[in-house]
């Protein structure tokens, strides 16, 4: 597996799957993250949270996976706590909060970057405190710190994690990262405060990205448009040089904004929903 250093991509879900195990059962994949191969364990957490298996067994190993110590990295990563991390925001049980909150501490850079991203996605305000405190490592009376110590942070994930929590007291913290030196830090505080604030003025730089020369760039802007609902951007997303793949989940994300915000329910789209649709349709 990779160093745990943020300068190398993260290894994906093994490729020299067990024999057998993409047709694992609920049964045998739990069975193997409580067993003491440390492949199948890794493959077992990964597999729970891709199938969303929420069944309180499959849970609270996970939760358990998150102090896990023996499968270890020889730069010092911990695989199977990340694997469990990322399984644990998937199946949405908030019992998994406190151990995440505790992976905010983890030494291995990616632990703390799938702990951020799940305690974004399981929305319970109890880890704004723990997140606000790891972005403002970043900062030094309110300003970004031009040289950071030895440790990186996943400041992308806190940010979005802090954005999708509706931390409104983070926004003077949040602010500073839109002048961060990596764009994509850029993209995610523009993303959060757009949650935070609803200001155009947000959701308009990721459109601007959009127009930019780097394709992941722009792949990034067309994920952060979608999530935030960004309805404005529909046409932009539609003709930014990307996968349609792409372009229609970005769509897609605006559409299911669009729906969720029309009150009260009715059988009825607005007009904008229907825009959005044409523009899908126009991508297939």
């Amino acid at each position: 597996m990779n160093s745990s250093s943020p300068d190398n991509l993260e290894p994906l879900p093994p490729t020299d799957v067990p024999v057998g195990g993409e047709s694992l059962t609920v049964a045998q994949a739990i069975a193997n993250l409580e067993g003491a191969d440390l492949g199948l364990r890794f493959y077992a957490a990964w597999w729970l949270g891709r199938f969303r298996v929420n069944e309180p067994p499959a849970v609270a190993l996970l939760i358990q996976a998150l102090a896990d110590e023996d499968d270890r990295t020889p730069e010092g990563g911990y695989p199977l706590r990340r694997n469990a991390a990322r399984a644990l925001g998937k199946l949405g049980d908030i019992s998994a909060v406190p151990g995440l909150i505790t992976c905010l501490e983890c030494s291995d850079y990616y632990v703390r970057e799938a702990a951020a991203e799940s305690l974004g996605m399981l929305g319970d305000a109890r880890a704004i405190s723990p997140l606000n405190n790891l972005l403002l490592t970043g900062l030094n009376a309110g300003e970004l710190i031009s040289q950071e110590s030895d440790r990186k942070e996943p400041y992308d994930a806190i940010l979005e994690a802090l954005g999708s929590l509706d931390a409104q007291d983070s926004i003077p913290h949040i602010q500073p990262f839109l002048k961060h030196p990596i764009e994509l830090v850029q993209y995610s505080a523009a993303r959060a405060m757009y949650q935070l604030t609803q200001e155009a003025i947000y959701g308009e730089r990721l459109v601007k990205a959009l127009a930019g020369d780097n394709l992941q760039l722009r792949r990034a802007a067309l994920g952060d448009l979608g999530a935030i609902g960004y309805l404005a951007a529909a046409d932009a997303i539609a003709e930014t040089l990307a996968e349609n793949s792409l372009k229609i989940i970005s769509l897609r994300g605006l559409l299911e904004h669009e729906v969720r915000q029309m009150t009260p329910p009715t059988p009825t789209l607005s007009d904008s929903a229907i825009k959005v649709m044409k523009l899908m349709d126009s991508l297939l």
